[in-house]
């Protein structure tokens, strides 16, 4: 019972409390299945409290069920299913944004933090994030105005409905389109003009060797911030060599597998022995030019 929700930051999977929720549950995947919240903006985040969207009017007041385009106009809202023992206790809590008492629609919100039990008995909570937790940091850290939109858009691009259990209503299929949506919703209210998102993250520009790679050259280089702050090497910046033989040279080592970390201590400790030897040899020629200069 879960959904992969794919926004302009990063990937979200959120698992449904569809057994406490099932009423919430259904509406949130028959609205993904239709592709309803494609294109909606993350109207209002605020830093450390909650990111909400589900508008496909951008505006933080519009918004339908699944029930309204089942049953009709009198059934746009549908009614509450608050438990007590379910609460805003850690981030990634997935709960409906209700404009009151049995209101509820479309917009719904994630947590930003743990422990928001003001939230808690007010709201239904009919989910939690089990993957994506970089993208909800992501989201947290983006730049508002006073009334907490994003100066640049962050959109939800896509969602998948990766396992629902509730039967399709006959009257559902002739709401899904053919084609996915791209793109804001065309109900989207122009009123403020913004940035796209278009930022990608870096693990998804770089295959997983060149990712390797990264890590690997960040690592080794915060290894020898270490080494440098402790006296081990005379400059962090200084590279290794391109031949990985000549650092055996240097340091011998018995084993026939070689540990990179193993490689990187190793030349540092070689590049200060190098060093101290340059040095030396420097002040030895320093007082020799002195002895020839007297």
């Amino acid at each position: 019972m879960s959904v992969l929700i794919v926004t302009s930051l990063g990937d979200i999977v959120v698992d449904l409390f569809t057994d406490r929720c099932p009423l919430t549950s259904k509406n949130f995947l028959k609205l993904c299945k239709i592709k309803y919240y494609n294109g909606c903006l993350f109207h209002t985040v605020q830093k450390d409290f909650t990111a909400q969207t589900g508008d496909p009017t951008g505006s933080g007041t519009g918004g339908d069920s699944i029930y309204k385009f089942l049953y009709g106009d009198q059934a746009r809202f549908f009614g509450d299913e608050i438990h007590l023992d379910v609460k805003h206790s850690k981030i990634g809590t997935v709960a409906m944004a209700s404009a009151g008492e049995h209101l509820n629609a479309s917009q719904f919100y994630f947590t930003l933090r743990d422990d928001i039990d003001y939230l808690d008995g007010k709201h239904t909570v009919f989910g939690e994030v089990a993957e994506g937790l970089e993208t909800l940091s992501r989201l947290n850290e983006a730049f508002v105005d006073d009334k907490g939109r994003p100066f640049k858009n962050i959109r939800v691009k896509h969602t998948y409905i990766l396992d629902d259990p509730f039967d399709d209503p006959p009257q559902l299929a002739e709401l899904i389109p053919e084609a996915s949506p791209e793109g804001k919703p065309r109900d989207e209210v122009d009123d403020d003009v913004r940035l796209e998102d278009d930022w990608v993250p870096m693990d998804e520009q770089l295959s997983a060797a060149e990712l390797e790679e990264v890590i690997r050259v960040k690592d080794a280089h915060s290894s020898a911030v270490v080494l440098e702050t402790i006296g081990d090497i005379p400059e962090a910046e200084i590279k290794p060599p391109d031949n990985v033989l000549f650092v055996c040279k240097l340091n011998p080592m018995d084993n026939a597998l070689i540990d990179d970390r193993r490689i990187h201590v190793d030349f540092s400790q070689s590049v200060a022995k190098l060093w101290s030897q340059y040095r030396r040899k420097d002040n030895q020629n320093g007082k020799e030019d002195a002895t020839n200069v007297v």
